[in-house]
C-alpha cells in the first residue's frame, strides 16, 4: 500500500500526552475545556458502535477503502466476524490507486470484500451532473447492494456517513433513506475527528489518509461527467500527490471557444480543458517554491489540459458546493435540480 504524504503540521492540534492508553491527537479542536477526558467520551462513543453493530445480528458494509468506510469495516468484521461483509464498487469514479489501496487494506486485516460493479454511468440523470449527482451515485449502489445482501442473507446495509457530515448537502443520504440503510458512525456520534483518532489506536493506516470525495464531484455542476474527464482528473491529481501534497483537488472546468467554420464543412465549437488546482492552504508556498508549479503545469498540459491555475483560497472541504449557498440575483438559493429520464 502507498503512503500517504504526510499532512502539513497545523496550529489547531491538540496532542494530549497524558490520557490513559497514550497519546491522544484531537484535530481541529481549538476549545479550551478539551481536555483528556475526550479519550473517554470517544471511547464511549466507540462502544456504542459497537453495540448497534452487534443488534444487527448481520451487515453489508458500503466499502470505499476512505477513512470512514475502512473504520466502520473493520468494526463491523471485529464485531460480527463472518456475519459481516464489506462491497466495494468498481468504478471509473473511484481512483484505481484507491481502489487497489482499499483491497489491499482488506487483505491485510482480513476481512472479506466483494467487488461489485455499478451502472452510472448509463444513467443520464448521473451523467447530467445536476446539484444532486450523489443521489443518483448512491442510487445506483444501494440498487445493487440490496439484492447482495438477500443473497447472503445479511441483515441490514451500512455505510460511512458519520456525525460531522451533519449539515452538510449529501443528497446521497436520501437514496440511503429510500433503501433503509443505516449510517452507524452518525448514530454513534462519532466525528471525522474520533473516527481518525480511533483508527490510530487500532493500527488502520487510513488514520492520517487525506480526506477524498469521488472523482466527479471536480466537475462543476452542469458540465457533463465522462470517464474521459475523470480520467484526466486522476492522472492529474497522481502528480499532485507524488510530489508530496496531501490535500489535492483538481477542479475540471470545460472552456468553449467559437471557431470560424465553413458553410461546406461545419466543425463544432472546440472545447478546452481548464485544471483549478486546490491544495491545503499550508501547502500553497511548497506549490510555489522549487519549480513544483513548472513540474505541475507541463504534466497536465500532456494529460491535455489547456490551461492550468492555482485556486488561491486552497483547498477547502465542500467548495464544489459554495454556488449552491449562494442567492441568485432574484434572491432564491440554488437548489437540486429535477431528475432526469433514464436512458433504457
Amino acid at each position: 500500500m502507498q503512503p500517504h504524504p504526510h499532512k502539513p503540521s497545523s496550529p489547531d492540534s491538540t496532542l494530549c500526552t497524558t490520557c490513559k492508553g497514550g497519546p491522544l491527537t484531537v484535530l481541529s479542536l481549538d476549545i479550551p475545556s478539551v481536555r483528556c477526558d475526550s479519550e473517554h467520551v470517544v471511547s464511549e462513543k466507540y462502544e456504542q458502535l459497537r453495540g448497534l453493530l452487534r443488534s444487527y445480528g448481520s451487515c453489508l458494509v458500503a466499502y470505499s477503502g476512505g477513512v470512514d468506510s475502512a473504520f466502520l469495516a473493520f468494526a463491523a468484521h471485529d464485531v460480527l466476524g463472518d456475519k459481516s461483509l464489506a462491497a466495494i464498487a468498481d468504478s471509473p469514479s473511484l481512483p484505481r490507486r484507491e481502489f487497489e489501496e482499499a483491497l489491499a487494506l482488506a487483505r491485510q486485516f482480513q476481512f472479506p470484500v466483494r467487488v461489485i460493479r455499478t451502472r452510472e454511468f448509463e444513467d443520464a440523470s448521473y451523467l447530467a451532473n445536476p446539484e444532486n449527482r450523489c443521489y443518483f451515485c448512491k442510487h445506483e449502489l444501494f440498487n445493487e447492494l440490496a439484492p447482495l445482501a438477500k443473497a447472503e442473507a445479511l441483515a441490514v446495509i451500512v455505510y460511512g456517513e458519520n456525525a460531522s457530515d451533519l449539515g452538510d448537502f449529501r443528497p446521497g443520504a436520501q437514496a440511503a433513506a429510500e433503501f433503509q440503510v443505516r449510517a452507524p458512525l452518525k448514530e454513534a456520534g462519532l466525528t471525522k475527528a474520533d473516527i481518525r483518532a480511533l483508527s490510530a489506536q487500532l493500527g488502520l493506516p487510513t488514520a492520517d489518509k487525506p480526506q477524498m470525495a469521488c472523482l466527479s464531484s471536480r466537475v462543476p455542476y452542469g458540465e457533463a461527467v465522462t470517464p474521459q474527464k475523470l480520467s484526466m482528473i486522476e492522472q492529474a491529481e497522481n502528480v499532485l500527490r507524488d510530489l508530496g501534497f496531501y490535500d489535492v483537488r483538481v477542479r475540471h472546468h470545460e472552456l468553449r471557444r467559437a471557431e470560424l467554420r465553413s458553410i461546406l464543412d461545419p466543425q463544432p465549437s472546440a472545447v478546452f480543458h481548464l485544471a483549478r488546482i486546490e491544495v491545503g492552504p499550508a501547502e500553497m508556498r511548497k506549490f510555489l517554491e522549487n519549480g513544483n508549479s513548472i513540474r505541475v503545469a507541463e504534466a497536465l498540459k500532456q494529460i491535455g489540459y489547456a490551461h492550468v491555475t492555482l485556486d488561491l483560497q486552497g483547498y477547502r472541504r465542500g467548495s464544489a458546493n459554495e454556488r449552491l449557498r449562494s442567492p441568485d440575483p432574484h434572491g432564491a438559493v440554488l437548489s437540486a435540480s429535477p431528475r432526469l429520464d433514464r436512458k433504457t
